[in-house]
């Protein structure tokens, strides 16, 4: 995402917009908003997720490969096509020391804890022990560094390609704002807030089931305001809370906010004091930990499990999986979300039924020139086609039609409309419209829009019982 608008927009734009982003982020978090994330539905976050795995994999693919590129497209498509075209500039070393570093990342706890087990009996199984406390990818840092110095491996390093890391903090700088940039950033700053609040809030999410601990969602969004809003006035990038590196911390010990300082204090360290170790790390080596991170982030069992779901489900998530890769998480969650109301509306208005009342259900005839109907679920704008056929010239009754909606849970303006033109067409044909069995939610609805005044008040009753004692007076 970084990458694609720095393309576009520039690296300066980038930074403004980020400030922006911080901002937003800030006032979701004071308006209390963090709680939203409740509602984006799973196959969305599974969705995404999975997209956003597979773009950190495919961003790898040119230092796995060592490949002679000189700049990578934005793109999805041109991104393959740029690979694809420059296969042929493959080095084979550093494909090999990637390989080799992305194997030992996944077998590292495995052979750890099979020394530990196979040692236990002898005083070397502590050392096992301590070995296998430190991660795989700080190993795989470790020893692809010493191999690229030890053998002088020809491979792309962190100096080479970068000039080394920065020894010293970097200096304040007060970006350049106008009017018509924040107009012109704005979709960028839009991408940046989704993506820094879905994924933040996940994580704090996905971090609470690890823990067992309850995290504030809102003081979360404030606290990725502040960060995003600071950062770019030194030079930073947009920052957000990451899944894949939480559950690494979490699962290496972490139990409390202090990992997170730590980790903190750790990158300072390494850029005040271990920054000429860090400039032979080599690339290599970092691809093959990204390709491990987007592995350990993707959720691929999911794909799997799509057959045991409805089609709207599995269509919501490889919806947002494909727009997350082809062209953009923000286009993804909004095509995600629309789907999912979409599903949504028809699912509801499927469950809305208009039955009728038939006199041996009541043990009693209905009054002449008189019909009823009880109506189930949500009268709402989806759903009010189905009263067509009650409004029907030939389905209209002579003296009265009964509604009975102690099954009616939801009402909205749509169905309260429906209702009206009910009301008029019955009065038009000399005949009334009878309700009863009201709920809280829809009688509240009609009150107050004054549908009961000009229904009357004799018209609305308690009980069916109510309501066919009212029938047979208008009947006569």
């Amino acid at each position: 995402m970084v990458y694609s608008i720095v393309e576009k927009y520039g690296l300066a734009n980038l930074l403004i917009s980020t400030i922006f982003a911080g901002v937003l982020l800030f006032a979701m978090g004071m308006l209390r908003l963090g709680t939203l994330i409740r509602y984006i539905p799973v196959p969305i976050v599974i969705g995404f997720t999975n997209g956003i795995a597979v773009l950190i994999a495919l961003s790898q693919f040119k230092d796995f490969f060592g490949l002679s590129i000189d700049k990578m497209p934005g793109d999805f498509f041109a991104q393959l096509q740029t690979h694809a075209g420059n296969a042929s500039t493959v080095n084979w070393t550093a494909f090999g020391l990637a390989s080799i570093s992305l194997v030992l990342i996944f077998f590292w706890p495995r052979l750890t804890i099979a020394s530990i087990d196979t040692g236990r009996q002898h005083h070397d199984w502590r050392i096992c022990r301590a070995l296998g406390v430190i991660p795989g990818t700080i190993v795989v840092l470790a020893l692809s560094t010493l191999a690229v110095g030890l053998f002088d491996l020809q491979v792309d390093t962190i100096g080479s390609r970068f000039g080394g890391i920065p020894r010293e903090l970097p200096a304040f700088n007060l970006p350049v704002f106008s009017w018509d940039l924040v107009k012109l950033l704005f979709p960028p700053t839009i991408t940046i807030v989704l993506l820094g609040a879905i994924e933040s809030l996940l994580c704090v999410r996905i971090a609470d089931n690890s823990t067992g601990d309850r995290d504030d969602p809102n003081q979360e969004l404030m606290a990725q305001g502040v960060a995003n809003f600071l950062t770019p006035f030194f030079g930073g990038m947009p920052v957000t809370g990451t899944i894949a590196r939480t559950l690494t911390n979490i699962r290496a010990g972490a139990v409390s906010p202090i990992a997170g300082i730590v980790h903190a204090l750790t990158l300072l360290a390494i850029v005040l004091i271990a920054a000429p170790l860090a400039e032979d790390i080599p690339l290599a080596a970092l691809a093959a930990i990204l390709m491990y991170v987007a592995w350990n982030m993707g959720e691929w069992h999911e794909f799997a499990r799509l057959k045991n779901f409805r089609a709207s489900y599995c269509m919501v998530m490889v919806a947002t999986f494909l727009l997350t890769v082809i062209i953009d998480l923000t286009v993804a969650v909004q095509a995600g979300l629309v789907l999912a109301c979409i599903f949504f509306i028809y699912r509801i208005a499927s469950l809305t039924k208009i039955e009728a009342i038939s006199p041996a259900s009541l043990g009693e005839p209905l009054p002449p020139g008189v019909v009823a109907y009880s109506i189930y679920g949500s009268l709402f704008f989806a759903a009010v086609g189905k009263m067509e056929d009650l409004i029907a010239p030939d389905s209209l009754p002579a003296k009265a039609m009964i509604l009975e909606l102690h099954q009616l849970i939801n009402l909205d303006a749509t169905g309260l409309d429906a209702l009206e033109n009910m009301h008029k067409l019955l009065r038009k044909r000399g005949s009334r419209l009878i309700l009863c069995s009201l709920n809280h939610q829809p009688l509240s609805l009609m009150t107050r829009s004054g549908f009961i005044e000009r229904l009357g008040r004799e018209n609305c009753v308690d009980t069916f019982s109510a309501a066919m004692a009212r029938a047979r007076e208008v009947a006569g």
